[in-house]
């Protein structure tokens, strides 16, 4: 029996909470955790809360019912942390995880230092989907579960061409596919499809990316302006990181999204040698070796000259002295 199914068992009401600006893995996860709780103790009380998420993934069992009220007033028995490698990344929804009677934690981040009362953290894993994959009676996933987790999957390890894709991950992707999953139609949906706009404000970051460290790094930046422009949402700049990442040559690829005036969301994407998770710890953020992120203040050029002095540490250190 997991620690996660034992704590399950001692509560009657149950918040499930993931990171802000949810992802695929975050949605997975949260709503795979719901369903499997749901279907195999019908008598529970259990809430997801995260921010809106995208409209993409309303395929999935109970995306209806994900709550964006953070003051409820409703103590929980046990809370469970998902897909997020530090607290203050639950947002507004944190105060859920204070209150809580208990509380646990499952992740793959590597920075995840462990803020609940029970941590299940795995580096090691493809994804979040992954460590609740373990965590479950593999005979007692649905279809419903299991469509959850291979979202989930496939969105963390860009559908299974990351270095986070063990053989584990790929047996566990077959489990899944077993169940009777549109798997094809998931991958299509969510993570190949875009609309006209964000084609456009792809293009547009494209366009203006700019090379740096004789071709090894890349970034570009979406301003406010040019989201106002194209009348875009966040969710519309999902895979502008991953295609500065396959450029030619490139080592490092760095993403800016202004949220406020001069304030930046960075997303960093690795091919080798690079530990970017390290570059976003610095600077308060964290994630995995190959893709991590954080937020920064300045202008665009304040921001990418202070990222560039800790990748240059990395990609170009400096030789050892002879003594």
């Amino acid at each position: 029996m997991s620690r996660l199914t034992e704590m399950v068992q001692d509560a009657k009401t149950i918040a499930i909470l993931g990171h802000v600006r949810p992802d695929g893995d975050c949605i997975g996860s949260c709503l795979a955790a719901c369903n499997y709780l749901l279907e195999q103790c019908p008598e529970k009380t259990v809430h997801v809360y995260l921010e809106k998420p995208a409209e993409k993934f309303s395929y999935l069992k109970n995306f209806d019912k994900i709550s964006q009220d953070a003051r409820s007033g409703i103590v929980y028995d046990l809370c469970i942390c998902l897909d997020s490698g530090d607290k203050s990344r639950l947002g507004d929804f944190e105060g859920y995880l204070e209150q809580a009677r208990h509380s646990i934690c499952l992740d793959h981040h590597v920075t995840n230092r462990g803020y609940a009362e029970e941590n299940i953290i795995r580096p090691d894993a493809s994804s979040t989907c992954e460590v609740l994959f373990d965590s479950f009676e593999e005979e007692k996933i649905s279809t419903a579960v299991a469509e959850c987790l291979y979202t989930g999957v496939i969105h963390d390890t860009n559908v299974f061409k990351n270095n986070n894709t063990s053989p584990h991950t790929m047996e566990m992707a077959g489990k899944l596919m077993a169940k009777g999953i549109p798997f094809g139609k998931i991958i299509d949906e969510t993570f190949f499809r875009k609309t006209y706009v964000q084609n456009q404000i792809l293009g547009r970051a494209l366009l203006e990316s700019i090379s740096f460290m004789d071709g090894k790094c890349i970034f570009a930046a979406v301003r406010q302006r040019d989201m106002a422009f194209y009348g875009a949402v966040s969710s519309d700049l999902d895979g502008i990181v991953e295609q500065l990442r396959v450029t030619d040559g490139v080592i490092c690829a760095i993403f800016l999204h202004e949220t406020e005036n001069h304030v930046f969301k960075v997303s960093m994407r690795s091919n080798s040698l690079l530990d970017v998770s390290k570059v976003a710890s610095y600077f308060g953020g964290g994630g995995h070796v190959r893709a991590a992120g954080c937020t920064m203040n300045g202008s665009v050029h304040d921001v990418i000259n202070n990222l560039s002095i800790h990748i240059a540490e990395q990609i170009c250190p400096e030789p050892e002295t002879e003594l």
